[in-house]
């Protein structure tokens, strides 16, 4: 759905929610699509994810009283939070940790959250891999701002989200979902170094697009084996440091190196470094193939990244692997792979434009047929990162 539309279903809720609050303004963040690069981020490493057009919109207006008070469409669930946000209590992760979090982090780091009345509504399945949490965060970040009458860093803010979701979630996540979402750009891929959180833009060429395959197979993040990953990739630098102190991440680790050190660690710890230390260069590789028209290149090295990730990362499941070979089967498509932390979530695919949607109406069914499960897929866009809507559809600052 287009950020205006959503803004306005967005908009329409507020005011039967909230009737007394008066006319709303309108936030909407991206979801992202991750096109190589995976489990990169938090290894300091280079990703290239892609914002689509599923988003999350929140329509705010200010309250007089301390608090936030946060609707959300998708769980038909009004929640007071007091300002400033206490401390997360124990137990397992709601949505409402996400907005909670960003405003706890603002108002002890950045100035005075101030009352306000939210409705959340958006249109990314969530658990899809999408970072529907990240969108989450960045739109609830904007309106805060707007609220504050401040202005818009969109990297400041994405390092804010990104705290919320590390320090008050408990999800030890990268940068890229949150960068992505607040410094996307409209017709382009972006190109991140998660050290420097320097990035490039990288058109995508006119005759190839994204489509994006969903499992309908979900998993919870926050209690994942994501954060176990992440613990072996610190495993094997600790042991690398040892005899080379300089070295800081999987960044700095060649496949060389990795190989002449892989004594000094246990099997799993070394095959989920062979990982990432493979998939640091894909990012810069993909961006040169799809700049210089090479599709079936770029194509070739989202093969490999998935390969990657199901025998040595052990993220993917049965279904993903499915689903990604059921794509790369088909004529229109370049390459699939799975995309996000894994164990369920979706597929991404660079498609030929003119085939788009039939690799879309071609995979999915199959896809049911060779798993019992639903499916489903869509074509998108690269959409801009997170901003301000006004009444007539347009980009607003603030």
């Amino acid at each position: 759905m287009s950020a205006d539309a959503l803004a306005r279903e967005a908009r329409a809720a507020f005011e039967r929610t909230f009737p007394e609050a008066g006319a709303p303004r309108v936030a909407v963040a991206p979801g992202r699509v991750n096109l190589i690069g995976e489990h990169t981020d938090y290894n300091d490493g280079f990703v290239l994810p892609m914002a689509i057009d599923r988003q999350t919109a929140v329509a705010f207006a200010p309250d007089p009283a301390p608090r936030l008070r946060v609707h959300a469409t998708a769980f038909a669930e009004t929640v007071d939070v007091p300002l400033p946000v206490p401390a997360r209590a124990a137990g397992p992760v709601r949505w409402l940790d996400y907005v909670a979090g960003v405003a706890r982090i603002i108002g002890t780091s950045d100035g005075v959250v101030p009352g306000m009345n939210l409705v959340v509504h958006g249109d990314i399945p969530i658990g899809a891999g999408l970072s529907s949490s990240a969108s989450l965060e960045l739109a609830v970040a904007r309106t805060i701002r707007a609220l504050q009458g401040a202005g818009w860093d969109p990297v400041s803010n994405a390092r804010l989200s990104q705290r919320a979701e590390v320090e008050y979630v408990g999800v030890q996540c990268g940068i890229m979902d949150q960068f992505a979402s607040a410094l996307a750009y409209e017709g382009c891929a972006l190109l991140l170094d998660c050290r420097s959180l320097a990035s490039t833009a990288v058109p995508m060429p006119p005759e190839a697009v994204v489509a994006v395959l969903d499992t309908g197979v979900r998993r919870g993040l926050a209690e994942s084996e994501y954060n176990a990953r992440r613990a072996s990739c610190e495993a094997a630098v600790a042991a690398i440091r040892r005899v080379r102190p300089e070295v800081r991440a999987l960044r700095d680790v060649s496949e060389d190196l990795l190989a002449d050190w892989r004594h000094t660690m246990d099997d799993v710890t070394y095959r989920r470094a062979a990982h990432v230390v493979a998939e640091m260069g894909r990012p810069a590789a993909f961006a040169a193939a799809l700049n210089e028209g090479r599709l079936e290149d770029a194509g070739a090295l989202m093969n490999a990244s998935h390969a990657s990730l199901r025998d040595l990362y052990e993220v993917s499941c049965a279904e993903l692997d499915t689903l990604s070979a059921l794509a790369r089967e088909h004529p229109g498509c370049y390459g699939a792979r799975m995309t996000g932390a894994g164990f369920g979530g979706c597929v991404v695919a660079l498609v030929r434009a003119d085939q788009a949607a039939a690799v879309v109406a071609d995979v999915v069914p199959a896809y049911r047929e060779a798993t019992g499960r639903e499916g489903a897929g869509f074509v998108s866009p690269s959409v801009a990162g997170a901003r301000l809507v006004t009444d007539r559809g347009n980009s607003g600052g603030g």
